[in-house]
Formats: structure tokens, sequence, C-alpha cells
């Protein structure tokens, strides 16, 4: 799917129309004319899963693949589809000025969208809110965030996965008793109570469903800011329809699937390991062995609404981003060196009086 397909002229302009955040519809800015999302025929689509080990064997259905125009920032090595006719842009997750690539990205179809529920006015003011929250910041970087440029809306690449598992452990239930002991203390007998844990094996079974692990399937943002980004509404997908992106733009993954199921792996170990303690039970636990069985692998490729803005600011450049969805905002924390120096000698000051106060006192 080319980038001119994320184009939907207006049924009586012609104009181009747009995904609204406010009333989920398609609106045309220059007309005013809106339809809602659905009314195309992608109205029949459906959120499904897709089989893993058909996809790392290459043998999805040419039905899920599609082919995207993309530039890749020589800076960040974001991947982010742009309209053919476009010769040159900026990068909206770094603001390095680059030319648009005349290449393609072959991958997975997305199978599901979040849409965007807040408009790029709500987003800025989520920012705006924000960097004012951030005393140390510099000034100047908040007047230039508040009236720079706008943000842009960008839908960001995940994966989630689905997967039945059942697990056999060996290990031991400790469980905390004390014992009472005389010790010598200041040249005087007492008695003291010393913990003690008695040990006792335990194996057994745990089992668990995992639905929807999210990874994400981009590398342009540190995994800090898109973490600090959660929780998403996931429950509200909707099944991609391209009409949703009309306005926006998508970022093309860029961690390969296999890689990103191997991060999900991480993620149920860690939940799996605390099941095993859980069933294990008592004070303490000790696990000595852990033999986990996944079945029923399933995957999808979703896109999540991010809206960002990239400023450069003598010479740096500032990244912010906000869900798109409940207004959280994260990015970088810019520190103002006469902030703190300020900040250093006030706090210098109000010490050397105070101890002056306390060395009249005395007197």
């Amino acid at each position: 799917m080319a980038k001119d397909e994320h184009r939907f002229p207006c049924d009586q302009c012609g104009a181009d129309y747009r995904f609204d955040p406010d009333n989920g519809t398609l609106t045309c800015d220059h007309c005013g004319h809106s339809k809602p999302v659905g009314s195309g025929p992608w109205g029949a689509a459906t959120l499904r899963e897709l089989n893993f080990d058909a996809a790392i064997a290459d043998r999805l259905p040419d039905s899920e693949i599609e082919e995207t125009r993309v530039l890749s920032c020589p800076n960040c090595a974001a991947q982010v589809e742009f309209d053919p006719n476009t010769h040159a842009a900026e990068c909206p997750f770094c603001a390095t000025p680059v030319v648009t690539d005349t290449g393609t990205n072959r991958h997975i179809k997305p199978k599901g969208v979040l849409p965007f529920a807040l408009d790029e006015r709500a987003a800025h003011k989520a920012m705006s809110n924000w960097l004012g929250r951030l005393w140390f910041a510099p000034n100047g970087l908040k007047v230039y965030a508040r009236k720079g440029r706008k943000m842009q809306g960008i839908y960001v690449p995940y994966w989630t996965f689905d997967a039945d598992t059942k697990t056999q452990y060996r290990g031991e239930r400790g469980v905390v008793y004390y014992e009472t002991h005389t010790v010598m203390r200041d040249g005087k007998r007492v008695q003291q109570q010393v913990a003690k844990v008695r040990w006792s094996p335990k194996s057994g079974r745990v089992a668990r469903f995992f639905d929807d692990v999210l990874v994400l399937a981009s590398t342009s943002l540190p995994k800090s800011y898109t973490d600090a980004l959660e929780p998403w509404d996931l429950p509200a997908l909707e099944p991609y329809q391209p009409e949703y992106l009309a306005g926006f733009r998508a970022e093309a993954y860029t961690v390969p699937l296999r890689d990103g199921y191997q991060q999900a792996r991480g993620h149920m170990a860690r939940v799996i390991e605390r099941d095993v303690r859980f069933d294990i039970g008592g004070d303490r636990q000790r696990i000595h062995a852990v033999d986990t069985e996944v079945r029923d692998v399933t995957f999808k490729h979703i896109l999540l609404p991010v809206w960002l803005a990239a400023y450069k600011y003598r010479g740096q450049t500032y990244r912010f981003v906000v869900n798109g969805r409940t207004g959280r905002v994260q990015g970088e924390r810019p520190w103002s060196a006469l902030k703190i120096t300020i900040a250093v000698v006030l706090g210098l000051l109000v010490a050397a009086g105070i101890g002056y106060m306390m060395a009249t006192g005395q007197q």
C-alpha cells in the first residue's frame, strides 16, 4: 500500500479528508463535509490474529503483505511513510532535514489501529503543561516549544503476541521461624530472636494464557519514552482501515517479528516466574528448574497513536511524545545551567543564614 492510498478526496469538493479525533470521522478542512470511517471498501475489515510459525517460515498469504514508500532518516534510522509527491522533508523524530527515499518497504500489513482521540491542540497543551512543571528547563525552550511548529501525528508500530503456556517447575519453599538465643550486650545477657528458614522441596505446574503482550516494533524513539506512555487501551483497537491514517503519518516497523517475539518471551518468563513463586508459597522461594511449553503463538502488527514534537534549540534536539489517547507526556528533560546555578547559590545562602542564626543564638 503506497502512501497516496492514505489520501481520501472529499466527496463534495475533492480536497483531502483527514481523520478527526474529536468526532471519529473523516472531515474535509476545506468545505467542512464529514463522513463516518468505514463507509468505504474497508468497512468489512476484521481484527484477527496471524499464525507466528507461518510468518517465520515466510508462509503468510500475499494478502497479508504490503509495500509502502518510506523515508529512512540517516540520523535516527526512523522509517516513516511519505507522500510519493514529496521530494524533501524533515524527520519528525529528530528534526533532521532529509531527502525522501524512492524505494519501497515490504512488510506485514497492520491488523489493528488505535485511532487518535486527542487532536493536535490538546496534545500541544499537554506538552506545554508538562514543560511548565519542569522548573529547571530553559525558559527559551519552553517559549519556543509552546509557540513553535505544530506537532506531528504519528502511528507507531507495535507487535502483540498471544500464547498458551504450561510450565513445570522444581524448587523449594522456605518457612521463616524464630529461635531465641542469649547474647551479651553492654555486659549483660539478653535474649534475642534470630530468624531461621526451614526449606522443603516443592514441585508443580502452572499455566497461563498470554493475551496481547505488547512489544515496540520501532527503534527511532527510546523505549523509556514509549514505556512511559503506557497504558494503552488495547480493548479499543479497531480493525485496520487506511482511513484512520488520513492526515497522519505511519512509521514502518524496524524490529523484525522474530526479535519482537524474543522480547515478548522475556516478558512471559518474568510473569511465569512470579506465578511459580506464588505457587511454591511460603515466606521465601527458591527456583531450581523451569520448563515451559509454549503453544499456539499468534501475533498482530498494530499501530498506536503518538503526537511527536522534535525541536532544535541552541544546536541540540529535544523530543517530546504524547499518548494520542490519554495525553500522557514524556521526553528529553532539558536543564538550564543558569537556573541550576541560581538554585545552588540560593541554597548556599540559606544554609549560611541558618548557620549564622544558630551561631549567634548560642552566644
